[in-house]
């Protein structure tokens, strides 16, 4: 059987482009409002300057070349020099203004992003791929940079030339104007009729961006795995797939995109060709000068440029706003675990620890956790045993409140741990999860991650505590040696008693830990052990056990099964029982504890 491609499905598409969403992103450019205003006046001023030349020809051929003036000649060129030059130095002030202003408001808007990110809950991560995340937060970002840079700035500029030069065309000639304006149902047509095309086209670009991003993410994440069990031409043939799909999305795209500047131009050269024939008939009879239907050729000829250019504007827009909505849609996202408004911080806690009638459920009417309740006295040392999806990571990511119950109560020396800020409860928890996570970055580093202030001699006293120093003076470069990334240049064993030292140097009162299940050799295994009997001194812990030596010394061993808590006592007391513990430790033990 082939492997399921599940990196093809995209995500729907939202509601249609509405002023409230453009005009939430505009509130970005709240902080930067002078810039902006700066930036119109120059170019306001640039305008100005350039509409000018056509109106300096004017004079020069109805003033200056029929009566042979050269010295007017020659002052007017002089004239036309200097505002050519002044505008080119005007434009490159903006230009350099507006840039500096876009790349702080994708730098503010990042930030946003990714403190939101931050804040949401297990959720949300439960059902995004990385690759899709970080689509959002580097690749959608960055598609906003022409409009907020110059795109805005330029939509207003065309405005106020689009409003000069009419104003300048119906002073020279109100015929000519109002001829020219005969096209223009033409151009709002095609502008209108094509712009929900235009979105859609963009949002699935979008999209199928975002399902390569998330693909080569896991892809490559996992190409141990791909090689080893030779699976290259599998993975190639999803990438195939997804590349395919890219190609074909951004062509039906700029399909579309490209069908607009030659049927601008068709538009704009008709409307011109009219204005000069009828401009040619009224030179004849003497209703207007030769250098006034020169200058109104000109001028028509921009005439349509601002109005191409807004145009553009709007089609640039679409696309920029498929790239917005992605970031609100992350954005709009609501955390569901939070702090309450009147939430309090939770004071040095003893570590007792209480479920009392526990409820839980991932899907609706689907409980995970059915009527679970207990009592963990502060320093008990408890075992939690059971086979695969009995519940034992639900009851330790409620603990530590990564999810909210659906009914009852979890208590923290009395206090629910929904009454208190998710900070002053987390920061007096460690927890060692089974999938050891370390940075990219030193040894040094990975360890002082459970506390920031550590000096080098705190770092490495947690490291002899827990047996990982010897082991970590073996590199050449010490505590200062790269892990590569996710710990990738340490065996397994090595990055659990990294991750030990880290949360021993935390000294958290509640100490949550998923036991590794992977197979390490009998050395690091015995260094790992007395490491993990340091750490769980004088501790609450809670201990997904996998190790025969873990479960044989704690304080209580709880049997999960089927959300609930089938049975409780020591070692000793539950194998006299002959009940599920029993069996579990007799028969396959590490398979039925696995996960």
């Amino acid at each position: 059987m082939a492997r399921t491609n599940r990196f093809s499905d995209d995500e729907p598409l939202r509601r249609p482009f509405n002023k409230d969403q453009f005009m939430r992103l505009l509130g970005y450019l709240g902080p930067f409002k002078k810039n902006i205003a700066m930036a119109f006046v120059l170019m306001a001023a640039a305008t100005v300057a350039g509409l000018a030349g056509p109106y300096i020809i004017k004079l020069a051929i109805d003033n200056y070349i029929a009566a042979g003036d050269v010295p007017g000649m020659m002052y007017l060129t002089l004239v036309f020099a200097g505002i050519t030059i002044a505008t080119y130095f005007i434009n490159r002030k903006r230009i350099v203004m507006m840039t500096a202003m876009g790349q702080s408001i994708l730098y503010n808007m990042r930030m946003d992003l990714f403190r939101h990110i931050e804040s949401l809950s297990f959720t949300f991560f439960d059902s995004r791929p990385a690759g899709k995340i970080m689509m959002r937060l580097i690749n959608d970002v960055n598609s906003l940079n022409d409009l907020l840079t110059n795109g805005l700035i330029n939509v207003l500029n065309d405005f106020v030339m689009l409003a000069a030069i009419i104003g300048i065309m119906f002073s020279m000639n109100t015929r000519l104007t109002l001829i020219s304006f005969i096209l223009l149902p033409a151009l709002a047509a095609l502008v209108f009729g094509l712009r929900n095309l235009i979105r859609r086209r963009w949002q699935i670009v979008r999209q199928k961006n975002s399902n390569m991003n998330a693909y080569l993410q896991e892809s490559i994440s996992g190409m141990r795995v791909t090689q080893a069990f030779v699976q290259e031409e599998v993975n190639e043939s999803i990438f195939l797939g997804l590349n395919d799909g890219i190609k074909t999305a951004h062509m039906n795209a700029i399909r579309v995109n490209n069908a607009f500047g030659p049927l601008l131009n068709i538009i704009g050269a008709v409307g011109n060709a009219l204005v000069f024939i009828i401009g040619v008939g009224m030179v004849v009879g003497g209703e207007v000068t030769v250098g006034t239907l020169v200058a109104f050729t000109s001028y028509i000829g921009r005439f349509w440029m601002p109005l191409t250019n807004l145009s553009n504007f709007y089609n640039q827009l679409l696309v920029a706003m498929a790239s917005a909505e992605r970031i609100f849609d992350i954005l709009d996202t609501k955390p569901e675990v939070t702090d309450k408004p009147d939430a309090v911080p939770l004071p040095p806690i003893e570590g007792r620890v209480e479920f009392d009638h526990v409820w839980f459920h991932y899907e609706p009417d689907k409980p995970v956790l059915r009527d679970v309740s207990f009592t963990a006295r502060p320093g008990e040392n408890i075992a939690l045993v059971g086979p695969t999806g009995a519940g034992k990571s639900t009851i330790i990511n409620l603990i530590a409140r990564f999810y909210d119950v659906t009914a009852g109560r979890v208590l923290i020396d009395g206090y629910d741990v929904r009454d208190v800020t998710l900070e002053s409860l987390r920061s007096q928890m460690g927890i060692v999860l089974q999938d050891t996570f370390l940075f990219s970055g030193t040894i040094m580093d990975n360890i002082r991650y459970g506390k920031l202030d550590a000096t080098d001699e705190e770092v490495i006293a947690a490291a002899k505590a827990v047996h990982a120093d010897d082991f970590i003076r073996e590199f050449k470069d010490g505590y200062f040696t790269e892990v590569h990334e996710r710990g990738s240049r340490l065996s397994v064993g090595q990055r659990q008693l990294i991750s030990f030292a880290r949360t021993l140097l935390a000294d958290p009162r509640i100490l949550i830990l998923d036991e590794a299940t992977s197979s390490i050799d009998t050395h690091t295994e015995r260094l790992v052990q007395m490491g993990l009997e340091r750490l769980l001194q004088g501790r609450t812990s809670f201990v997904i056990a996998h190790r025969l030596s873990t479960i044989r010394n704690a304080d209580r061993i709880m049997v999960i099964d089927e959300g609930q808590i089938k049975e409780s006592g020591t070692h000793d007391e539950l194998m006299a029982a002959g009940g599920i513990y029993r069996e579990l430790y007799t028969s396959q033990f590490s398979w039925l504890l696995a996960g």
